[in-house]
């Protein structure tokens, strides 16, 4: 770890802390209070939806099967010391405040507990396959007959309906079918993706507002039930603006852009001379104006062929070298002193180091402190959006036990602790 990581580590002062111990858990806040979820989904897309859900103090319950649980629990990168084995530094994050139960689905005996365990909740969330829970008896049809308030989450790769539906789906592929990938990168390369599995988390918030829409539907009007279909492709179609009306209408195929768009005029990365790379964004005729007179060349602003945004359009490769060579003139702290002074629009592009140590992030809670009982203190997203009366909380990390709650899940069901040793035996819970 570097020197200055090292010195914001998670004890310093400034920093959002979650640092809820157990035994005891704070109790669940927020104005999801009093909901109830039951969590069918791994991986990425369905559990955050349950994870946003569980912030803003919604009850959820994660079940995972038996023998191994969901995969996150090993993914990325981990910490392999430890009395318990390696541990997967994500895992605390995304089933923080959730409650944990095993369950098969695939025996007779596991759906007939997820049914009854449904009857009593108000939020279903699943990731997957289509078809996948009509096969195990707990599609909708079915599960709306018993709980008609029931809301069903249903996150797939390309939705539940259409020629795709059958497919599985992971956000690698989703964002390639739903256009992101071919704008992103330069016009002569493979379209690269990002670092990230964005489909899934963009999947993952409108199921979450499609959640929302939904128990407002129930509780304000009709007091019934519905199904949230959302498709990875589906979310990455519905943030690329206007690229298929672009075509539809005009037959123009929007192309990659590299590191500008040369529709909006300047907006590039450019390099500071101590090798701080920068987003300037200047690209309306007052910003245009502001960046002329923090570079000192109020000439350019005066200019007819830069004065005006078409004019800035063609002229982008001439004004990109003028600001580059500025930029390249400034050490980082020198420029951005000057930018924020001017009122221009700009960003550092930022490395996992830069946010842990941007006190910007430690102080408004964007970055929390979270305490987790095998990994200690670990840094990591907090809870957006921030609401002034009623904001979410982060009351305990993830749970590393398999089932950490199903005595007092199924005990609550009416079973006991033998039924309970039996069935686990039997590898049902």
């Amino acid at each position: 770890m570097s020197e200055r990581v090292a010195e914001l580590s998670p004890s310093s002062v400034g920093w959002v802390s979650a640092h809820a111990e157990e035994p005891h858990t704070e109790p669940a806040i927020g104005p999801l209070r009093g909901l109830r979820v039951l969590e069918l989904g791994v991986i990425l897309a369905g559990p955050f939806v349950g994870r946003m859900l569980a912030d803003f103090g919604a009850d959820v319950i994660k079940v995972e099967s038996p023998d191994h649980g969901d995969p996150m629990r090993d993914w990325g990168t981990v910490r392999a010391d430890g009395p318990n084995g390696p541990r997967a530094l994500w895992w605390p994050f995304l089933a923080r405040n959730k409650k944990v139960i095993t369950l098969d689905l695939r025996q007779s005996e596991g759906q007939e507990l997820a049914r009854r365990l449904l009857d009593d909740c108000d939020v279903l969330v699943e990731n997957f396959k289509p078809g996948t829970l009509e096969r195990w008896g707990l599609g909708p049809d079915e599960l709306l007959k018993r709980n008609p308030r029931l809301i069903i989450a249903r996150v797939s790769g390309y939705g539940q309906h259409g020629p795709y539906a059958h497919r599985p789906g992971y956000a690698s592929a989703g964002e390639a079918v739903g256009g992101l990938r071919y704008l992103n990168g330069f016009p002569d390369r493979p379209p690269p993706r990002m670092g990230l599995s964005i489909g899934d988390s963009l999947a993952g918030m409108f199921a979450l507002h499609g959640v929302l829409l939904a128990l407002y539907e129930r509780d304000v009007h009709s007091g019934r039930g519905q199904i949230v279909d959302v498709g990875i492709t589906d979310a990455c179609l519905a943030v690329s603006e206007s690229v298929t009306t672009e075509f539809a209408k005009l037959g123009a195929v929007r192309q990659p852009q590299g590191v500008r768009l040369s529709h909006v005029v300047p907006s590039n990365v450019y390099t500071s001379r101590d090798g701080r790379r920068v987003v300037i964004a200047a690209n309306s005729d007052s910003l245009w104006s502001r960046l002329c007179a923090v570079m000192k060349r109020r000439d350019l602003a005066a200019d007819d062929r830069y004065a005006t945004d078409a004019g800035r359009r063609s002229n982008v490769d001439e004004l990109d070298n003028v600001i580059m060579s500025w930029a390249a003139s400034l050490d980082f702290a020198d420029l951005a002193e000057a930018l924020d002074a001017g009122g221009v629009v700009f960003g550092p592009v930022n490395s996992a180091e830069d946010l842990v140590n941007d006190p910007h992030f430690r102080e408004n809670g964007s970055l929390i402190v979270l305490h987790d009982s095998e990994l200690g203190d670990l840094v990591g997203p907090g809870i957006v959006p921030r609401l002034s009366a009623t904001p979410g909380s982060v009351r305990h990390s993830g749970r590393w036990t398999l089932g950490h709650d199903n005595v007092d899940i199924f005990g609550a069901l009416g079973l006991d602790a033998e039924e309970q040793a039996e069935l686990k035996s039997r590898n049902v819970i």
